[in-house]
């Protein structure tokens, strides 16, 4: 049995936060996605794996000076946040992860039993 989340944790989750745009790529070996995290930097990312469920969180770290005031924005939320259902043929403990230039390539392989094989044929 899992122990409720607390309340911190619960807050964060309830916190409006934007879906970054996501692609999904399947092919005989796993999926990748591509997710658009513009804005959020290696350490403001936050990638969680828990059983069949993978959530992706990133804050967007803007430096603005001080004496800078926006008079106008029309993103004002600074937080991402999406979460997958992964199917359990996913082996997601050889997940890999990379952010280059605000995109986060994300790769689950498939488990090994559920890797396309070729069967060897007998002639006799």
């Amino acid at each position: 049995m899992q122990a409720p989340p607390s309340s911190q944790n619960r807050a964060e989750q309830e916190e409006p936060a934007l879906l970054p745009p996501v692609d999904v790529i399947e092919d005989a070996g796993g999926i990748t996605l591509y997710a658009d995290l513009p804005g959020v930097p290696k350490e403001n990312l936050s990638l969680q794996l828990e059983r069949d469920r993978l959530t992706i969180e990133g804050r967007v770290a803007l430096d603005m000076p001080q004496e800078i005031q926006s008079n106008f924005a029309e993103v004002r939320l600074g937080r991402y946040r999406r979460v997958f259902a992964l199917s359990k043929e996913l082996d997601g403990e050889q997940t890999s992860a990379e952010l280059k230039n605000g995109v986060l390539k994300l790769r689950i392989p498939k488990a090994q039993h559920a890797q396309p094989r070729k069967i060897a044929i007998n002639v006799t």
